[in-house]
């Protein structure tokens, strides 16, 4: 990512109002792109647009569209759209990106755009099949790549294959399982690994003699995977009748708690999921595959485990680590199509998918951060119920309409 001038430090964001904010964000868009946010308020999505994403349309169910301020990922200032119901999610990130300005932001990579399909096969002597799978490997992966020849004109396709046998409770040999590793470039790429799975299908059980049983694409995309780190003074994590080093020592305390029990990790996590969820919403993307794949993620070591883990290095600085598979795309689906996930692209300045990555990831932690900080002070239910107050006296006055 480029480093920005623009400044996404933007100090009483959250008491301007929706059209002031809206102005300004056109402003942050530039010349000849402000007009994109005009659609935002009749809903952002037609009729005609709606129902070429889904089937059985009968209307458009709308949800808030937000921008959060402040942040600063691998140093490019940004705004960031979120979309989400919840109070309190959009000024948790905005705040916890205000404090991690301190620390230069978040620093995120991301791996290379990997997805896996899976291909089961089954066939009377599997060893036999796995070796047959193995030498015929380079002609398993120019079958796949011949079957999506614009994926390999952006610079993806199948990039190896890998043999699994799965076994039942007693230990035996059930069948084999071919993880076929596609670079899909800019897209989540379910289309095209699922794709280059089917055309692999004639080709397997004419060279083992098997038979194919399912081919599709798995959620959990631990070869796609983004590493968020961020480093911070632990003088600015002090509040409002709270010295720093206790709300530091908190915010340890609280990861530890994750780190041991699984009930707390899940809470944990869906607090992270919170924030990843409403940029991937925002953009179009498959939230449900994500959160899939980071829970699945949270869960291999054995026991379920928190993505994101805070330390103190010496005294003076709070450490976190979020790591969690990411499989995000800017090209198909509804980021084609909705011309509010579009918007939020172009809000973001976001030119490639693990771009969006990386951010998605930032904003989970900093979701994270807010969360464990309150929960190490004041508690979460100070400020997530003055929000909830705003939705309750929208309730009395619709019913005063009424």
């Amino acid at each position: 990512m480029n480093i920005s001038l623009k400044s996404s430090r933007l100090p009483g964001w959250h008491r301007h109002s929706a059209a002031i904010r809206g102005r300004k964000v056109s402003d942050w868009l530039g010349a000849g792109k402000g007009t994109q946010l005009d659609s935002l308020w009749a809903g952002g999505l037609s009729i005609r647009a709606a129902e070429r994403l889904v089937e059985n349309v009968v209307g458009i169910f709308g949800l808030p569209f937000s921008v959060a301020p402040n942040f600063i990922v691998n140093g490019r200032e940004l705004l960031v759209p979120m979309v989400i119901e919840e109070p309190s999610v959009v000024a948790a990130a905005a705040n916890a990106a205000r404090i991690a300005r301190f620390g230069g932001g978040f620093q995120v990579s991301a791996s290379e755009p990997v997805m896996i399909c899976q291909v089961q096969l089954f066939a009377n002597d599997l060893e036999k099949a796995r070796i047959q799978v193995e030498e015929n490997e380079a002609e398993l992966l120019s079958v796949a790549a011949a079957s999506d020849k614009t994926l390999l004109r952006f610079g993806g396709g199948p990039l190896s294959l890998e043999v699994r046998t799965i076994t039942n409770d007693q230990g035996q040999a059930e069948f084999l399982v071919l993880h076929l590793h596609v670079c899909v470039v800019d897209a989540m790429g379910a289309n095209s690994v699922n794709s280059m799975g089917e055309a692999l299908v004639p080709h397997l059980e004419k060279i083992t003699a098997g038979k194919v049983g399912l081919r599709i694409l798995t959620n959990l995309a631990d070869q796609r995977l983004v590493t968020a780190r961020v480093s911070l003074p632990v003088s600015s994590l002090a509040m409002r009748d709270y010295v720093a080093e206790e709300v530091s020592a908190g915010i340890v305390s609280a990861s530890r708690f994750a780190e041991l029990d699984p009930y707390r990790a899940t809470t944990h996590n869906k607090g992270i999921m919170n924030g990843v969820d409403a940029v991937l919403l925002a953009t179009g993307n498959d939230w449900r595959a994500v959160e899939a794949g980071a829970h699945a993620f949270a869960a291999q070591a054995g026991t379920y485990r928190p993505l994101c883990t805070w330390e103190l290095d010496r005294q003076d600085l709070l450490r976190g680590q979020l790591r969690m598979p990411m499989a995000v795309g800017i090209v198909g689906g509804a980021t084609q199509v909705h011309p509010s996930a579009r918007l939020a692209l172009d809000i973001m300045g976001v030119k490639k998918a693990n771009e969006l990555a990386c951010i998605a990831a930032a904003v989970g932690m900093a979701n994270n951060l807010a969360a464990l900080r309150a929960l190490a002070t004041e508690g979460i239910q100070k400020g997530h119920m003055r929000l909830h107050e705003r939705s309750r006296d929208l309730i009395a006055d619709s019913k005063k309409i009424d």
